[in-house]
């Protein structure tokens, strides 16, 4: 498959940027690729042409079999796919997700598996999955992976494909040795890495906390950048919610992400993050790349990154393309500037009165429908912009999932078209809806 225009026009793309073309270039070669481009670089597209460049659309079997460090970066990957209109089948497992549903998936096996490690290993040693027929892997953040510890788990699932030719692994790090799980021997490196990309410009600042536990300094510094997009980073999920409570009990607005949540409210955190019902997400290092969120203006770094790589990742969700944005460093009485970081921050204060940020202009409608439901983001707008009596400005993002959808509304009309609304029905089917919460 190697017409390539028809699924860059359902993507809304009309051209691939170099970084894009080059993969596409050397994949034609038959050589395994490691490619090291930045976080939102467009590192997805480029090897989902790849693998579309190697399928056979007559060939029955999974030719293509892509691993992910997360199930977040998996959904998305197979959104993007789906977007594509390629006619192939495409599935996702996960952890968390019913492994009843998933078997079933793969009854009528995919051209193209996405997985997290743990799940993959789990349907190829139950037999779920045919590995006979996959000739072409993808490892995407295939070093994050590493860093979750799922070495063990992948060196089984490679080494359970015997009819292996390509190999593609993504990265926006450069690590000096490949693992020798990867079966990589030879491969071309195409390193985008170089800051040849247009980067915005990144302000770091550090921030000094009286108290060891700098909750204080932290509500200070929400309260100084007010209604702004923010991420406050932590290292371990306890810190999340020892931070959500405080947060809670002050009436600020936040969300929280971690690997101990479930997937539907992982899953609805981010929903509400990119529509700005919410403004501050607090999270571990598993929201510093791979997720579909916004450009955010400030990163707050709670408790200080442990490696360079993680403090470039963190960095890395701000200060993309032209924009610009801002670092903060907090550091409790006996912390200090990491020795790898090399730029010199300035020094941030806070005003003596804080007042909390205002409570963001939008709030999440849930629907207990999707598209299995065959719900579409039109039949939703239309319901509530004639039933609900919302004016075109007043609605927001509206993302639909498989059995549930998500309507950002102005918060100022949200009680006004839940009562509009209590009793109607979409399709002529009733639905639940209602607000969604934190």
């Amino acid at each position: 498959m190697n017409d390539f225009a028809p699924f860059l026009h359902h993507l809304n793309i009309t051209a691939l940027n170099k970084m894009q073309d080059a993969v596409l270039e050397e994949n034609k070669k038959n050589t395994d690729i490691l490619l090291l481009s930045p976080t939102g670089s467009g590192k997805t597209l480029a090897f989902l042409l790849s693998l579309l460049q190697d399928t056979d659309p007559d060939k029955e079997g999974i030719q293509s079999v892509i691993i992910v460090p997360s199930r977040e970066l998996g959904l998305q990957i197979e959104q993007v796919f789906k977007k594509m209109k390629t006619g192939l089948k495409v599935n996702c497992c996960y952890g968390g997700h019913s492994t009843k549903i998933e078997k079933q998936n793969l009854e009528h096996a995919p051209t193209v598996l996405i997985g997290t490690p743990g799940r993959l290993a789990f349907h190829i040693r139950n037999r779920y999955v045919n590995t006979a027929t996959i000739s072409l892997v993808v490892l995407d953040e295939f070093d994050k992976a590493l860093e979750f510890g799922f070495k063990e788990d992948m060196s089984f699932i490679l080494a359970s494909f015997k009819k292996l030719k390509k190999r593609i692994l993504t990265s926006a790090t450069n690590m000096e040795v490949i693992p020798d799980f990867t079966g990589v021997t030879n491969c071309m490196t195409l390193n985008f890495l170089s800051g040849n990309e247009k980067t915005g410009t990144l302000k770091l600042k550090t921030l000094a906390a009286e108290n060891k536990d700098k909750l204080d300094a932290l509500t200070g510094l929400i309260c100084k950048v007010g209604s702004a997009s923010s991420i406050v980073f932590c290292n371990h999920r306890e810190a999340v919610e020892r931070i959500s409570e405080l947060l809670t009990a002050k009436g600020l607005v936040h969300g929280i992400f971690h690997g101990g949540l479930e997937q539907d409210e992982r899953e609805r955190t981010l929903i509400k993050f990119r529509n700005g019902s919410i403004r501050v997400l607090v999270t571990t290092d598993l929201a510093s790349r791979g997720l579909d969120i916004p450009e955010i203006e400030h990163v707050i770094h709670y408790q200080l990154p442990v490696t360079a790589d993680v403090f470039t990742h963190r960095n890395g969700r701000t200060a993309r393309m032209q924009l610009s944005g801002t670092a903060y460093l907090l550091l409790g009485p006996n912390e200090y500037v990491p020795a790898f970081i090399k730029e010199k921050p300035t020094i941030e204060s806070l005003p003596a009165k804080q007042h909390l940020p205002q409570k963001p202009d939008w709030c999440t409608l849930y629907i207990a429908a999707g598209k299995k439901d065959k719900i579409n983001k039109m039949d939703i707008v239309g319901m509530l912009l004639q039933k609900g009596k919302l004016e075109k400005e007043e609605l927001g993002r509206i993302e639909v999932l498989d059995h549930s959808s998500y309507a950002a509304i102005k918060r100022d009309k949200i009680e006004d078209v839940l009562r509009l609304i209590k009793s109607e029905k979409i399709k002529n089917k009733s639905v639940k809806m209602q607000l969604a919460l934190n």
